[in-house]
């Protein structure tokens, strides 16, 4: 299946597309949404639904994870966030995409090990798992988020192969899967590729 990672932003948002199959996490596309500063708001909020827009009518992602709003550094740097985030989630309702929040520090605590992990950290290691580098560390951050997310996606995924195989379309839906199936598919995907990206740091090392 494929996810689409979105890092929300009035100036910058990140989007990344990564997709799990067979054990692994394979690395689609990533890029940044850049409005023009000059913009109005209302302008450059259009920009980022556009973007979002194109992302999704391109890459077609089976799900979507963003990240959750956090306390910024003022009221209204708090607000432009969530309009971001408002018209990002948009985007992803109007094309029916299934959509989970993530927390930042979730995101970095699976993906680098530690919920402190900075931005340089964070590009290192989506590039290690995906063997990828990303456009800038917005792109890096939204392929960090879809990583992480996919732990929540990984009974759907299941699902969705389950379906596929038995012709059964009623077998959709998130929260149906079997507990063990879930268990199954995280090993599958972020762990797994943790594992190898581990593996390769050894051999290169030559220990």
């Amino acid at each position: 299946m494929r996810i689409l990672g979105i890092d929300p932003g009035i100036r910058n948002t990140g989007w990344g597309v990564i997709e799990q199959s067979d054990n692994r996490l394979r690395h689609i596309a990533n890029g940044v949404i850049k409005p023009n500063p000059d913009l109005a708001d209302a302008a450059r909020l259009h920009c980022i639904a556009v973007g979002v827009a194109e992302a999704i009518a391109a890459y077609h992602p089976d799900a979507a994870a963003i990240e959750e709003i956090f306390v910024a550094k003022s009221a209204a740097s708090a607000l432009k966030l969530g309009m971001a985030r408002g018209v990002a989630m948009m985007r992803c309702g109007e094309a029916s995409v299934p959509l989970v929040e993530i927390s930042a520090r979730r995101v970095k605590k699976s993906v680098a090990g530690t919920g402190t992990a900075d931005k340089r950290q964070m590009q290192d290691m989506v590039e290690r798992l995906l063997g990828i580098r990303a456009a800038n560390s917005d792109a890096a951050d939204a392929l960090a988020i879809a990583i992480a997310a996919s732990h929540d996606f990984a009974p759907f995924g299941l699902q969705m192969a389950e379906a596929n195989r038995t012709g059964n379309q009623a077998a959709s839906g998130l929260g149906s899967a079997r507990a063990g199936g879930a268990e199954s598919g995280r090993k599958s995907g972020l762990t797994a590729a943790i594992e190898r990206a581990l593996a390769r740091d050894v051999r290169e090392d030559g220990r």
